[in-house]
């Protein structure tokens, strides 16, 4: 249930925002405390749990850690969500047929 922990790491709106930064392009956690009203630890907390969730990776570059967003982190939430969107769509399409069949058409 991977994608429950990316619904909760994404619920929080500064976890959101790092993220967005981070899927236009990747930076060390200096930088990105130097564009968000947060300090530097607080958005290593957050990038903590955007890592834990799949949704960020990290890597060496000299002395930083840069990190990037993980695309294949969504995956499972985007399953999670077209199935949810297939239901609601089928539901729709059963109740539209009904109120056909109702009015005789």
């Amino acid at each position: 249930m991977t994608y429950a922990l990316a619904l909760q790491a994404l619920a929080d709106p500064t976890r959101r925002d790092i993220f967005d930064r981070l899927r236009k392009r990747p930076a060390s956690v200096t930088a990105i405390a130097e564009a968000m009203p947060v300090s530097r630890p607080a958005v290593s907390q957050h990038l903590k749990v955007l890592r834990e969730a799949g949704l960020v990776s990290e890597h060496a570059e000299g002395t930083q850690r840069i990190y990037r967003a993980d695309p294949e982190g969504l995956r499972e939430l985007r399953a999670y969500l077209d199935e949810a969107w297939d239901d609601a769509l089928a539901a729709f399409k059963a109740e539209a047929k009904r109120m056909a069949r109702r009015r005789g058409t």
